[in-house]
């Protein structure tokens, strides 16, 4: 047992909350009992700032956003962004290697975003076909935590790309002192050194730091000048205040200036986000990163470290920067980033992606999105190719899951039971591309796949960490006790999950 338990409070960007409340109202009254009241943890560390709170509902409790059921006969559509981020569920694993219980990681309950957990993993789905950006894989099974409805995944297989054009990079490094511990600054330095060794002389290197004031360390280095390019990256050290916002803004100005016409621009964003000097709310980053995107240049962004650690200011950017938010919680998370998933990392295939689910109301009673709270879309957003949405990388897979009340499964027709559409634009371009999906019994299975029943244990744990008010008789021991019956050992990743759902065990 730990002598204090240290505790962050992660949250959701601002203004989810009343997207959320906003969509479940217009759906009608959801059907869900209420969650008990959450205490306030012990504190060992300097409170956030007020912006950083964690999200209330309106009775004043604390506790996990969480999508609600909705009826089919209030409102039949469903409308949300992809997102591809798994920072949360790094996140998860370093707490609990660090020794974290079960209570305390509940008591951080909005820091792990379901959806984060799910798309941490890869799942056998169908590849894109000849000329197609996305392969689409659905199915239907029993749910593992509610048996009586339905479990539905829907996942979209993005096609493997490479833009031969090369990479204007920028890395942008927090140099702050908040950055001097061991996983940070120092752990930032061998994820860039990773990188740095997949890149060629087509590629474009620069780098700026930022903490008091912001500097240009490198501009327009040759990305096959790997030596040059480590040496800058080694000789930083971490030491002053955190001025984010003259960081951001120098980086912009050098990526402009190394331009590569119909390449892949990025500045990849490598901070605690702790940004106490300038631009340091939420909203103040995400009007600023709105404003930039437009230039053709993205932003991506790396989470280190705990304790003053600022999950909302980096998904703010990275969401509203046209990027990918991972946390790097060790060197073998650093390799998968930019090692196995490179491609995905750097290069996007597809902009603004949307889907909308349309469920008839003749067979499915209602439904309720799994994660993806801070995701919503209105109805209409889906054809406005104005609404920015969630980018995807090459080889990157997205996967949705909604949990579905049939009423009486014995009784399902054949048929058709509802249709996925999903919108993107190719990038550079304006206009959206659109294709549509019908899922109904074909879809159904009786028996799960192995992959499907990997993909129930990761939900369930992200509901057991959440406080799921669905979560029903689900407890980490359930859980443990169906991955033990899954053949893991093809998967180095998902055999650290089993370990880590045992850890969970062993803190209750």
């Amino acid at each position: 047992m730990m002598k204090r338990m240290k505790t962050l409070v992660g949250i959701f960007l601002a203004g989810a909350l009343l997207l959320s409340l906003a969509s479940c109202a217009a759906a009608g009254d959801a059907y869900a009992p209420e969650m008990p009241n959450l205490d306030a943890p012990d504190i060992d560390m300097a409170l956030p700032s007020e912006d950083a709170m964690p999200e209330t509902t309106p009775d004043g409790d604390q506790r996990p956003l969480e999508n609600p059921f909705i009826r089919t006969a209030d409102q039949a559509v469903a409308t949300l962004s992809a997102d591809v981020d798994t920072a949360s569920y790094a996140y998860f694993r370093k707490l609990i290697q660090h020794g974290y219980t079960l209570d305390a990681l509940q008591d951080l309950g909005n820091h792990f975003r379901t959806e984060e957990f799910i798309n941490y993993f890869d799942y056998d789905v169908t590849a894109p076909g000849e000329g197609e950006l996305f392969g689409v894989d659905t199915a239907l099974f029993s749910c593992p935590w509610n048996p009586q409805n339905l479990l539905l995944r829907m996942t979209l297989q993005a096609e493997v790309a490479v833009n031969e054009k090369g990479n204007n990079l920028v890395f942008l490094i927090d140099v702050s002192g908040s950055m001097s511990s061991e996983d940070k600054l120092p752990l930032l330095k061998k994820a860039f050194e990773t990188l740095t060794q997949q890149l060629t002389d087509r590629d474009v290197v620069s780098i700026v730091t930022y903490s008091g004031k912001e500097e240009v360390v490198l501009s327009g280095c040759s990305g096959g000048d790997t030596e040059k390019i480590l040496k800058a990256i080694r000789s930083l050290v971490a030491s002053g205040s955190t001025n984010g916002e003259a960081g951001l803004s120098k980086a912009y100005e050098v990526a402009a200036q190394n331009l590569i016409e119909g390449g892949n621009n990025r500045i990849i964003m490598a901070s605690d986000g702790d940004l106490n000097v300038g631009i340091s709310s939420s909203e103040e980053l995400k009007n600023y990163v709105e404003a930039k995107r437009n230039a053709g240049i993205y932003l991506s962004v790396l989470g280190f470290g705990t304790g003053n650690y600022r999950d909302s200011n980096m998904e703010a950017l990275a969401d509203n920067g046209n990027g990918v938010y991972y946390y790097i919680d060790g060197e073998s998370e650093a390799k998968k980033v930019f090692g196995t998933d490179l491609l995905g990392t750097l290069y996007t295939v597809a902009e603004d992606v949307k889907l909308q689910v349309t469920f008839d109301p003749n067979v499915v009673a209602a439904y309720r999105l799994i994660g993806y709270e801070n995701r919503l879309l209105n109805e209409e957003d889906f054809t406005d190719d104005t609404k920015d949405a969630g980018e995807v990388g090459a080889g990157h897979q997205v996967t949705v899951c909604f949990e579905l009340d049939m009423g009486d499964l014995a009784a399902l027709p054949e048929g058709e039971y509802l249709s996925l559409a999903v919108r993107y634009k190719e990038p550079g371009t304006d206009t959206s591309l659109e294709n549509r999906y019908s899922i109904g019994s074909a879809q159904r299975s009786e028996m799960p796949s192995a992959d499907d029943v990997f993909l129930g244990c990761v939900i369930q744990t992200s509901m057991v960490l959440r406080s799921s008010q669905y979560l029903g008789n689900i407890t980490p021991e359930s859980i443990l006790t169906t991955l033990k019956a899954l053949d893991l050992t093809a998967s180095p990743e998902r055999t650290e999950f089993q370990s880590l759902v045992q850890a969970l065990v062993g803190s209750r």
